[in-house]
This record gives structure tokens, sequence and C-alpha cells, in this order.
């Protein structure tokens, strides 16, 4: 069962400490992670009992040997061609985890596309903008926040395109 909390004050991941410096509204969504689920973004929808196009994974890609986070609704797919036009690139292919981790701080299943340790550039799928809010990672398993996507816009500097595929 997701637990629902406010979150008022600084502290906890690199995540919701970006959000609460930049005075953003958001809501922490927390829920107990099973390893043995297959996937990440599918659990959060499930356990916090939100839409899975409002619930939105993270994920790390090379475009052109340059490193991009890629923000897509986990009920569907990346589609790394259309990634790599948004961002003016010619070839996307899927990241290495371990260089997705060490570049974002985050480890796989938890990487947040706020906070990281080095800001990667974002492309938020567009489909976001037709919800009041979306919920991505706040940084680690088990936990996600909820924002406006206009925020998560502003803050990570993403630029909006139909990377998504269902």
């Amino acid at each position: 069962m997701a637990k629902k909390q406010k979150k008022t004050q600084a502290g906890g991941t690199p995540a919701t400490v970006a959000l609460t410096r930049a005075g953003t509204p958001f809501t922490v969504h927390s829920y107990d992670h099973d390893p043995a689920h297959p996937s990440y973004g599918q659990e959060a929808a499930e356990a916090m009992g939100v839409s899975p196009d409002r619930v939105f994974k993270t994920l790390v890609a090379d475009v052109d040997g340059e490193l991009t986070v890629a923000v897509v609704p986990v009920a569907g797919t990346l589609n790394l061609k259309a990634l790599a036009t948004a961002v003016g690139g010619k070839r996307a292919t899927m990241a290495d985890p371990a260089a997705a981790e060490r570049t974002t701080g985050y480890v796989r299943g938890g990487i947040s596309p706020l906070g990281q340790r080095k800001q990667l550039r974002t492309v938020l799928d567009d489909s976001a903008d037709g919800h009041p809010t979306i919920c991505v990672s706040a940084g680690r398993r088990g936990l996600e926040v909820e924002l406006a996507p206009a925020d998560l816009t502003a803050l990570t500097g993403a630029v909006l395109a139909p990377i998504g595929r269902e």
C-alpha cells in the first residue's frame, strides 16, 4: 500500500531536496518495493493506485555519444529514433546501466530526472502535458514524486517531444 505525504522540508533524496530548494509544490509517494516485480514503473503505478499513463519512467540513453535522459510513461516504451531527433541527434541507444548510475548518482530503477549528480539533457514525452500532475522517481526504488509536468520541464530544462510509444 502506498503512503502519501506532503514534503515541506529539506532532506530525503537529491530529487526531493532539489524540489524543496526550488520551492516547487510536490507530493511524495512511498511504497514497499518488491525486488521480484518485473517492472519498476508498473509496480509504482500499481502500488500507488495511479494510472500507468501518469507514472513516468526515467531512462538514460546515449545520443551520438552524449548521455540523455528520456522520461516516458511506464505504460509504453521509448522510441529511440524520436529521442535522437528531439535533441538534434542522429542515433540513440540505451546507455550502459553502470554509466547511467555513475553519471546520475542514482541506482537503476530509482533514477530520477531531478537532482542528478550531473544534470543531463532531458526530454519529456509530450503526453505528460495531458495531465495536471505526473509521477516520476524520487531517487530510489519505492519512492515517487508527483508534480506538475510544467514544473518538471522547468527544473530539468526538458524538451517536450513525442518520444514514447504504446
